[in-house]
């Protein structure tokens, strides 16, 4: 049986749609496939082009990745990340950092740098949530926070409310104003 000769394959993740992934596509060079994440790295619950690219994957297949940070947020999920990679004969290369993951190969140095990254990456992640929750805090104390804007407008809500009350199907009344489902359901409750 023929041995797999490998692609390389990247993965970038941005933490919401209004970000741009070029900076990144860049970083990455020559790919044979791309990965693209328009998610928050907090979790990886839901980070559904992370889990195509695990199991798209194969061993003598090389991941790169821009930064370790665009990987996970947290200590633990970059560790089980790249361990799962990995175990299934993957290179991990993070392009910034400099460090490359090789299966069979226990480099102390590469994973001490592994782990003191991400802990930066999650610490910044702390900071930058504490500072935004402490401007919120100020924001409401001098009476001008607002919170985020409102997805639908009151006329869109009233319109909403009339299709559904005539039959309507939600999904398609929520198709029709560019939101989603989710959001016509709050927006209804809210507003009875």
């Amino acid at each position: 049986m023929a041995q797999h000769a490998g692609q390389r394959i990247g993965y970038a993740r941005v933490s919401s749609t209004d970000q741009n992934l070029t900076r990144q596509l860049t970083a990455l060079g020559e790919v044979s496939r791309v990965f693209e994440e328009k998610q928050s790295g907090a979790k990886r619950e839901g980070r559904t082009a992370l889990a195509d690219l695990i199991g798209y994957s194969r061993a003598g297949d090389t991941v790169v990745v821009s930064s370790m940070d665009r990987l996970a947020r947290s200590v633990v999920d970059l560790n089980q990340i790249v361990g799962e990679l990995v175990a299934k004969g993957v290179v991990v290369e993070f392009v910034h950092e400099r460090v490359t993951f090789q299966p069979g190969d226990a480099d102390p140095f590469a994973e001490f740098q592994l782990n003191i990254m991400a802990s930066f990456a999650q610490l910044e992640r702390a900071i930058t949530r504490e500072r935004q929750a402490e401007g919120i805090r100020a924001a409401k104390a001098r009476g001008v926070y607002q919170g985020r804007a409102r997805k639908l407008t009151t006329e869109q809500l009233d319109t909403a409310r009339e299709l559904v009350d005539t039959g309507v199907p939600k999904a398609q009344v929520a198709r029709q104003l560019g939101i989603d489902r989710s959001t016509l359901y709050r927006s209804l409750a809210r507003n009875p």
